[in-house]
C-alpha cells in the first residue's frame, strides 16, 4: 500500500517531465527544420540525381537514356580524366603541406606580442574574403609573360623570364602560388586560436626547464595543435577538390590541359560539350574520392588519439 501511495505522488511529477521533454523536443525540432529543409534540397537531392544521371546518357535536352554503366567505363580508360585526376594530386599535394607550414608560421610569429600585430593579422586575412575570381583576375595580370610584376621582379633580379601561360608547369605553379595566398589567412586563424588556447603555465614550465624554444615548439605546440592540424589538414584537401574559379579565370585548365583539374573537366563535359551524363559521373567519382580520403584521415586521426 505504501509503495502505491508512493507511486501515486510521484505520477505528477513524471507526468510533467514527459511533457517538458516533449516540449524541448518540439523546440529542437523547430530549430532543426529550416536546416534539414535546405539541405534535402540544396545537397541530398542534388546527390540523389547526380546519381541517376551518371547511369544515364543526357545531354541537358528531351528525356534522359540510361545506359548502365556506360559513363563509369569510360571513365576509367578516359585520358583526360586520368590527367586531370593527376593534376589534382599534384595540386593537393602541394598547396595542403605548403598551407598548413605557412599558417603554422605565421600563426607563431603574430602570437607573440609585435608592434601593429592586429594589423598584421588583418592584412594576412584579407585574401580570405576575396573572390577566387577577382584574384584570378589580378593573378593573370600578375603572371602575364609580357608584362607581368611576376616576371618584371624576375628580370629585375637577373633571372630568366618564366613562361607562365605557356608551359604546363609553370601554369600549375602560378595556380598553386594564388591558391596558397588564398588560404594562408585561414590557416593562421585557426592556429592562432588553438595557440591561444594553449594554457601559459605550460610554457612557463617548459623555460623553467631551460627548454629552447624550437625544443618548445616541437615538443609542445605541435603535440597540441595536433587536433587543428588534423582538421585543417581535412578542410584543405577537400578545398583543393573543388577549386574551379581560379582555373577558369587564370588558365582556362591550359595549356594543353595541364592546368585541367577534376571539378574543371566535369564542367568542360558537362556544360561545353553538353554530356551531362558522363559529367554526372566525374562528379560521382570525385564526391567518392573525396569520401574515401575524408575516411582515411579520419580512421588515421582515430586511432593517433587512441594511441
Amino acid at each position: 500500500m505504501l509503495g502505491s501511495a508512493t507511486a501515486l505522488e510521484g505520477a505528477p511529477g513524471a507526468t510533467k517531465a514527459r511533457k517538458r521533454h516533449r516540449g524541448e523536443a518540439l523546440v529542437g525540432l523547430t530549430f532543426v527544420t529550416p536546416a534539414v529543409i535546405v539541405f534535402s534540397v540544396f545537397m541530398f537531392a542534388p546527390l540523389v540525381m547526380t546519381l541517376y544521371y551518371s547511369f544515364t546518357r543526357y545531354s541537358g535536352f528531351g528525356d534522359a537514356q540510361p545506359n548502365g554503366g556506360a559513363n563509369y567505363a569510360q571513365i576509367a580508360s578516359d585520358p583526360l580524366f586520368w590527367r586531370s585526376l593527376g593534376n589534382t594530386g599534384i595540386f593537393a599535394l602541394a598547396t595542403v603541406p605548403l598551407s598548413l607550414a605557412g599558417g603554422l608560421g605565421l600563426a607563431l610569429l603574430l602570437n607573440r606580442a609585435m608592434p601593429a600585430r592586429a594589423l598584421l593579422r588583418a592584412l594576412f586575412y584579407v585574401p580570405v574574403v576575396v573572390s577566387a575570381a577577382a584574384a584570378g583576375i589580378v593573378a593573370r595580370w600578375i603572371f602575364n609573360e609580357n608584362f607581368g610584376v611576376a616576371n618584371r621582379i624576375l628580370t629585375d633580379l637577373g633571372l630568366p623570364a618564366v613562361p607562365w601561360q605557356t608551359s604546363g608547369p609553370a601554369a600549375m605553379v602560378s595556380i598553386i602560388i594564388m591558391s596558397i595566398w588564398s588560404t594562408l589567412g585561414f590557416v593562421m586563424v585557426v592556429y592562432l586560436a588553438g595557440l591561444q588556447g594553449i594554457p601559459s603555465e605550460v610554457y612557463e614550465a617548459s623555460a623553467l626547464d631551460g627548454a629552447s624554444r624550437w625544443r618548445t615548439t616541437r615538443s609542445i605546440t605541435w603535440p597540441i595543435l595536433a587536433p587543428t592540424t588534423f582538421f585543417l589538414l581535412v578542410y584543405l584537401i577537400i578545398s583543393t577538390f573543388q577549386v574551379f574559379d581560379l582555373v577558369i579565370v587564370m588558365t582556362g585548365g591550359g595549356p594543353a590541359n595541364a592546368t585541367t583539374l577534376l571539378v574543371n573537366y566535369a564542367y568542360t563535359e558537362g556544360f561545353e560539350q553538353q554530356r551531362k551524363g558522363y559529367a554526372a559521373a566525374l562528379g560521382v567519382v570525385l564526391y567518392v574520392i573525396v569520401l574515401v580520403l575524408t575516411l582515411v584521415q579520419w580512421r588515421a586521426g582515430k586511432r593517433r588519439d587512441l594511441a
